[in-house]
């Protein structure tokens, strides 16, 4: 059904095939020796193929329909074959073996819905009772070879069209994963222009200076060098925490002495524009409003209510304690900022 062929259409030629068995029975009923028996395989057999005709169902039979399927086929062959003389002096058997092209067709069903075991013990237990009542001769006789062909084509088409199936299943799987690893390389590719333009915006007038004063540099200029690392260092670390306004709020702290982090983690970045341009703008306006000494902002995790957290820390003492190694970073330092801008605007 995957193959572009229309369901109804191969439902449709499966009803009428099966039809017509049914009509070549009706044909030769005065040729049992009692139809009733054969009038009652006709209903077993429509029943069991309508029902596994029916529209809607999944692709692989049920295993209680299949079973079905073999039982009604087991029935028909015992309701029918008793009513047929087989002796020397008996007429030709003709249409009257109608039911062995009906298994074939009703297994054919059963094995084209997946249901490839069950198939085969259907036409196997059609030959055995076959043989059984007309010796193995027979078998090619009435058919039953041909029915096991059925199956068989069956079979060997169902294989090969579920593996063609797996096989574009996977080939459109490594084209789609083709897709997101070219258009995450060309992101990254992006990612990396847009950092090397900025991070050349901002080191190129020092550059020029260096070069024309042939590396002589004041100390306020030695200093501006230092500024411009951070700066440099926060295009790598910052990412997503970087607009025009955060840039230019983060160059005046440090140069104004504050020392200023930024660790972007990831958080922002199913944040939309609008969003990211308002907590952007609260993070800006914190760092240049802080009188802190040093100035910490990182993004929190993408499942937090949180966006970003600013810490803001001020030396309380004479520092002595981390200068001399007997202190951790953070102990010496007092409190001045703890902001917590919100993902979603309030």
């Amino acid at each position: 059904m995957r193959i572009g062929v229309p369901r109804a259409l191969i439902v449709t030629m499966a009803a009428i095939f099966s039809a017509y068995h049914i009509v070549l029975g009706l044909y030769t009923i005065d040729s049992p020796a009692d139809p009733i028996p054969v009038l009652a395989a006709m209903v077993l057999y429509a029943t069991a193929t309508t029902v596994s005709l029916l529209p809607g169902q999944p692709e692989r039979m049920p295993t209680w329909m299949a079973a079905a399927n073999v039982l009604v086929c087991i029935a028909m062959t015992v309701l029918i074959t008793p009513q047929l003389d087989i002796g020397p002096d008996a007429p030709a058997l003709g249409y009257a073996t109608w039911y062995v092209a009906a298994v074939g067709t009703l297994m054919t069903i059963t094995s084209t819905r997946r249901r490839h075991l069950f198939a085969w013990i259907g036409i196997a237990a059609l030959a055995t009772q076959t043989g059984i009542w007309g010796g193995p001769g027979l078998l090619l006789g009435i058919g039953v070879v041909g029915s096991a062909a059925w199956v068989a084509v069956s079979h060997i088409l169902s294989r090969a069209l579920a593996k063609a199936s797996r096989d574009a299943a996977r080939f459109a799987r490594a084209e789609r994963e083709a897709t997101d690893w070219q258009a995450a390389q060309e992101a990254h590719l992006y990612e990396r222009q847009f950092r090397l333009g900025q991070t050349g915006t901002t080191a190129v007038p020092m550059l020029r200076i260096i070069e024309e004063s042939q590396g002589e540099l004041t100390d306020e200029q030695r200093q501006e060098c230092l500024h411009l690392e951070g700066a440099i260092r926060d295009e790598i670390r910052g990412r997503r925490l970087l607009d025009d306004a955060v840039r230019r709020e983060v160059m005046t702290a440090r140069r104004r002495g504050v020392s200023v982090n930024l660790f972007d983690e990831g958080g922002l970045d199913e944040l939309d524009e609008a969003s990211l341009e308002r907590v952007l703008g609260t993070l800006a306006e914190a760092i240049r409003t802080t009188t802190a000494t040093r100035v910490i902002a990182r993004t929190a995790p993408a499942d937090s209510e949180v966006a970003v957290t600013v810490v803001g820390l001020t030396p309380s003492g004479d520092g002595r304690a981390r200068e001399l190694g007997q202190s951790d970073d953070d102990e010496d330092d007092s409190v001045d900022l703890w902001l917590e801008i919100p993902r979603a605007s309030s």
